[in-house]
């Protein structure tokens, strides 16, 4: 994995994946570590060669004209690989002066002759002006790179506020720190009565500056972040205790699948804090994609290196084990960035003053035509009303596209996004069939012709609507264990057993329902597909369940000897373990058009704005990581759609995406219960009301495969550890 999307991108990360195992040997970093100082490397200008120095300068500098983008790439691989040198310094300073319009260094940056070195908090350091003379005077805060830096990216105070200058390394006092990032170290810089040239002072505003080396140590982190993952992993699966390997104690295999899933938030905040810092970006959106990736990728990082140093155990924790070094280097970085309650508060005042990071996909140039043919379709819906617009959209293959023509238009994911954005520009809803987006592609492909035809275009039309009686009280998660059975009866079945958290089912015309069909062979071999008709079924018994909300939106549905007709069996007997996971290879995609924070993230915004006296610095730094959640949601479905757009296979986000998705809807009304104090205790709540979202949305971590199963999942199916052991083995 890699923060790049691109074949390009790939390609990058291979080149320098291999030249860091040709350099950056175990026997190298451990020389660095048992080093009394920092020395250059010798490898610099096998590095510089590769070209990775100046890939964001450009090519009249010796740069590949390139965007920080494929500079992130470089420095979440070379952080991977804890490649020794000052690689992140260097071209954070080359960023920033290549932005800032000073040109001088340049060339030396990227061809590897000269070193960077970059402080990011001011210390002592203070700049005295006396007419058109600035003189730079005091000791610097912690300068990363510093033992080899020869150019020093430094900020002062100027008059209450902090500008950053360019200072050479023979005009300032090294004092070289102990480090507690034991490859790269760092320093200290004095400054006596050391005087400024016009130039010396960047003009670039402070907090751009450090936005681009917030985004620059994220992409770093990104890398550490995934060193830290996939060893834990490894480990995991081949470490044996008490008679089997770790990775199959759920403890264990839970802790490492929300190692990947801060792995994968560190990478996409990275990866948009690369792309957001472009001219053509506005600079309160950057800065709020920065001000993400600073909050998030760091943190990520310092978790996930100090939780694998906890599923290594005892050898995790010597010195020989290189765990540590990332450890400290996370750390060092989480620390020499400021404060991720820092980070945070950036993040929940910027949006509080209204910027927005927007997502969005740039489509090909055939999307012009795809357009204007939907569009020209699409038309005389508009002129319909009610059921006969549902129709023609249903009829037109508008209510699922992504479906085979007739009952879609087989839509690849170019044409699925140009149709969602003209059904949005002309405000037009196709019925949404809810369970039916599960039933109607599971007939088309296991349905007979007589199934497909009766049942699809009422489906597509809303003119049936469907419900799900798959979940029992004994099975829960574990549907191959249910126990509903049918027995064959001359034409047809009888079904007999008891579902339970069915919604939908007073409202529903007709079901499907898994049943076993055979209990002498493997438990989920033993089931088969039914369709039911739920209204006209004798011995079908519907009783409403009553939540925690107080409402009855579930529903518990007994069978005793209900008869179904072998018509609506689908596929053959023993087929419903396959029927039930069947998903077509034209896969739906989508790409939301509302706010990147969500209606969630959203909605917390507007209830802000109503405490009075704002809200305090905790309260901020609470919401900031709401929302930073918010937007790593959002930007994991956007990387998932662009993976579709080019044909890939689905990434890790689209499984992280659901675990993050379910806990940041719940932080999000957990949190509105808390500002709005006791008024929140007050029964009888409306709906919509923070105190019900609250209570309703405790469902989400169990509907649909409980967040226990999702851990699972990701553990087994992503990292490759092995499954839970079978019951009593």
């Amino acid at each position: 994995m890699t923060i790049g999307l691109t074949d390009e991108d790939r390609e990058l990360r291979d080149s320098v994946r291999g030249w860091a195992a040709r350099h950056a040997t175990p026997e190298v970093i451990r020389n660095a570590v048992e080093a009394k100082s920092e020395t250059r490397p010798e490898y610099w200008a096998s590095l510089a060669e590769l070209g990775v120095l100046g890939l964001h300068l450009p090519e009249e500098f010796g740069g590949a004209d390139c965007g920080l983008l494929e500079t992130a790439v470089v420095a979440e691989e070379l952080g991977r690989a804890m490649v020794p040198g000052p690689f992140l310094p260097t071209v954070v300073v080359s960023a920033v002066l290549h932005e800032a319009g000073r040109t001088a260094e340049l060339s030396g940056l990227a061809d590897g002759t000269v070193f960077g070195a970059v402080a990011l908090q001011a210390g002592g350091l203070a700049i005295t002006r006396d007419g058109d003379s600035a003189t730079l005077t005091g000791t610097s805060g912690v300068a990363l790179g510093g033992h080899v830096g020869d150019v020093f990216l430094l900020p002062a105070d100027d008059a209450g506020v902090t500008r950053f200058v360019v200072v050479e390394r023979d005009r300032l006092e090294i004092t070289e720190l102990p480090s507690h990032d034991v490859v790269r170290r760092n320093a200290e810089v004095t400054a006596v009565g050391v005087t400024l040239a016009a130039g010396d002072v960047l003009a670039l505003d402070a907090q751009r500056v450090i936005d681009i080396a917030a985004t620059l140590f994220a992409a770093e982190a990104s890398g550490l972040a995934d060193w830290a993952t996939t060893t834990a992993a490894d480990y995991a699966r081949v470490r044996q205790q008490f008679g089997r390997v770790i990775g199959q104690f759920q403890g264990v295999k839970h802790t490492v699948a929300r190692m990947l899933s801060l792995s994968e938030q560190a990478r996409v905040a990275a990866w948009d804090a690369a792309r957001a810092l472009r001219e053509d970006v506005d600079p309160a959106e950057s800065s709020l994609a920065a001000a993400v990736a600073g909050a998030v990728a760091l943190e990520s990082a310092f978790r996930v290196t100090r939780e694998c140093i906890q599923v290594l155990g005892g050898i995790g924790f010597t010195w020989e084990h290189d765990a540590h070094l990332y450890l400290r280097r996370a750390h060092s970085l989480r620390i020499l960035l400021g404060s991720t309650a820092t980070w945070r508060r950036r993040v929940a005042q910027l949006t509080l003053d209204g910027a927005r990071r927007v997502l969005s996909v740039e489509l090909p140039p055939e999307a012009d035509q795809i357009r204007a043919d939907v569009r020209a379709e699409l038309a005389p819906a508009t002129a319909l009303d009610g059921a006969d617009r549902t129709a023609y959209l249903a009829e037109h293959g508008y209510t699922s596209p992504h479906l085979p023509a007739p009952w879609g238009k087989g839509a690849d994911a170019v044409t699925q996004l140009v149709i969602a954005e003209e059904l949005r520009a002309a405000e037009l809803e196709p019925h949404d069939m809810i369970i039916g987006n599960w039933v109607v592609p599971t007939l088309i492909a296991h349905g007979n012709a007589e199934q497909v035809e009766r049942y699809l275009p009422q489906s597509l039309r809303g003119d049936l609507v469907w419900c799900q009686l798959f979940s029992e009280p004994g099975a829960g998660s574990d549907l191959a264990a249910l126990s509903t059975k049918a027995t064959k009866v001359d034409g047809g079945w009888k079904l007999n057993g008891q579902k339970v958290w069915t919604s939908m089912a007073r409202d529903a015309h007709w079901g499907i329902c898994l049943a076993r069909t055979d209990g002498d062979v493997a438990k989920h071999k033993g089931l088969s597909y039914f369709l039911i008709d739920v209204r006209n079924s004798e011995g079908l018994d519907i009783r409403p369940l009553r939540e925690i909300t107080g409402e009855s939106l579930f529903n518990e549905v007994f069978f005793d000897d209900v008869f179904v007709p072998d018509e609506c069996l689908v596929g053959e007997p023993g087929d419903g373990w396959k029927l039930a996971r069947t998903t077509l290879a034209n896969e739906r995609v989508s790409l939301s058009h509302d706010s990147s924070l969500g209606s969630g993230g959203e909605a917390l915004l507007t209830l802000a704005g109503t405490i009075p006296g704002g809200l305090d610095d905790e309260q901020l730094t609470v919401l900031g990581k709401v929302l930073c959640d918010a937007q790593s949601g959002g930007l994991m479905g956007l990387r998932t759609t662009l993976r579709s757009l080019s044909g890939a296979q689905p990434g890790a986000e689209s499984s992280i995406a659901k675990l993050l998705g379910v806990e940041h809807i719940q932080q999000v009304w957990e949190l509105a219960m808390e500002w709005a104090g006791t008024a929140s205790l007050l029964g009888d709540r409306k709906r919509k009301s923070a105190t019900q979202m609250f209570l309703s949305l405790q469902s989400m971590s169990i509907a649909g495969g409980t967040t226990n199963v999702q851990l699972n999942i990701i553990g087994e199916r992503i990292l490759g550890l092995p499954r839970d052991p079978e019951p009593g083995k």
